[in-house]
């Protein structure tokens, strides 16, 4: 992956310095001066980028996307397409688990609902979306996803299936294991979309 310029690098510390505070104090009782702080930035850096902490709600799927970006970086090239996604999909579980409010989680999800604007979660041009479609091609070509189906649907169907998951996790209140319970629920979900499913 390219390195980010020094510009994105200043947006990100402030985004990731946010949101460690977030999870670590709660929203509510962190300001914006501890914002700059915890990210060494300045006042000037933190407007330019944000109107206040409440634009800050929309940049959690930059973390997402960060997230698989490190993945990616990570992951066995030579592994199976499928399972793959199935590793990007548990460790970027375990992120929300382990490192995002489930309140906040839940305020961005009804954001998402009612915004007139734009809905960051659904924009194909992320990182999340551009990683996904490759992944998927490839799946294709190698023969281990159908080839039956374009692309474009099966991304669409597995970043549903995601956000299906987390919408009910945050519903019951994180009453149970996201990770646990997507291992289970995800290779259901999507394994209908295996090559090898059309053989059986």
């Amino acid at each position: 992956m390219p390195k980010k310029n020094g510009r994105n690098n200043t947006r990100g510390r402030i985004i990731e310095a946010a949101w460690q505070l977030f999870y670590r104090q709660g929203y509510d009782d962190t300001t914006v001066e501890e914002i700059i702080e915890a990210s060494q930035t300045s006042r000037g850096s933190f407007y330019h980028y944000f109107e206040g902490k409440d634009a800050l709600l929309s940049s959690v799927s930059y973390l997402f996307d960060q997230k698989y970006e490190e993945l990616m970086d990570d992951i066995d090239p030579d592994m199976d397409r499928f399972d793959q996604l199935m590793y990007l999909n548990r460790e970027l579980f375990s992120m929300i688990e382990n490192s995002i409010s489930l309140d906040l989680l839940a305020r961005l999800y009804s954001s998402q609902l009612v915004t007139r604007g734009d809905k960051h979660l659904l924009d194909h041009n992320r990182t999340y979306y551009k990683l996904l479609r490759q992944i998927m091609l490839q799946g294709q070509q190698r023969g281990e996803l159908r080839q039956d189906i374009t692309v474009n649907e099966l991304v669409r169907v597995y970043a549903l299936c995601e956000r299906a998951l987390i919408y009910d996790w945050c519903l019951s209140s994180g009453s149970y294991s996201l990770v646990k319970y997507s291992c289970t629920m995800m290779p259901m979900f999507f394994g209908g979309f295996r090559a090898d499913h059309l053989k059986k």
